[in-house]
């Protein structure tokens, strides 16, 4: 696989891995809740269930390549419209203007809730089964390929994530996420994503 297509890819999974979700909520509110120790094992919980996603992409997307080449563009085409339906649903509260609440009281973090969290997170199933497969080339190795990409959106997530839960447990009880702040972010995720789907379907 050559570097652009690499480059490419964490380009366009990068909006999704800093768009507030399940997994990145859970890590704010244990960095709010338990300081910096709590965020960074809620964070390696997360990271446990992205990378049993990654092996069992590695095992099925070869599967089902090797199967069926019309699943595989099956496949493509739901990664660009979850992508195009995300980049709508990030322009619209941008637009809206929605705060996030953080719970400065959580529970005590643990590997197997970040586990859980990660693993049933629709944004991370279809990460992996919807929009990597169009990073792939059929005529090369697909495990192989599926690892490094994984590796790629793994890699960013702990980034982002591990930053977010020390910055967060450094600033201490901020209670909500300004809503000025949030609709810039969301503003900015959601042209990329459009960006990312339209670069998808003319592929």
């Amino acid at each position: 696989m050559d570097a652009t297509k690499s480059v490419v890819f964490a380009a366009t999974v990068l909006p999704l891995v800093c768009t507030p979700g399940p997994d990145l909520i859970y890590i704010a509110a244990q960095a709010l809740a338990g300081g910096r120790t709590a965020a960074l094992r809620a964070n390696a919980g997360v990271l446990l269930g992205y990378v049993t996603h990654a092996v069992l992409a590695a095992l099925g997307i070869a599967t089902l390549v090797a199967a069926s080449p019309i699943l595989f563009e099956t496949l493509r085409w739901c990664g660009v419209a979850y992508l195009a339906y995300l980049a709508i649903r990030m322009i619209r509260s941008a637009i809206d203007g929605q705060s996030i609440s953080l719970n400065p009281n959580a529970p005590p973090a643990s590997l197997a809730k970040g586990f859980m969290t990660s693993f049933f997170n629709p944004k991370g199933l279809l990460v992996y089964l919807a929009i990597l497969p169009n990073f792939m080339n059929a005529n090369e190795g697909i495990a192989q390929q599926a690892v490094l990409l994984s590796g790629i959106f793994i890699g960013l997530c702990a980034l982002v994530y591990g930053t977010v839960g020390i910055v967060l447990a450094a600033i201490g009880r901020v209670g909500t996420v300004k809503a000025s702040y949030q609709r810039v972010v969301d503003g900015i995720a959601g042209s990329l994503l459009a960006f990312a789907a339209v670069n998808m379907a003319r592929n």
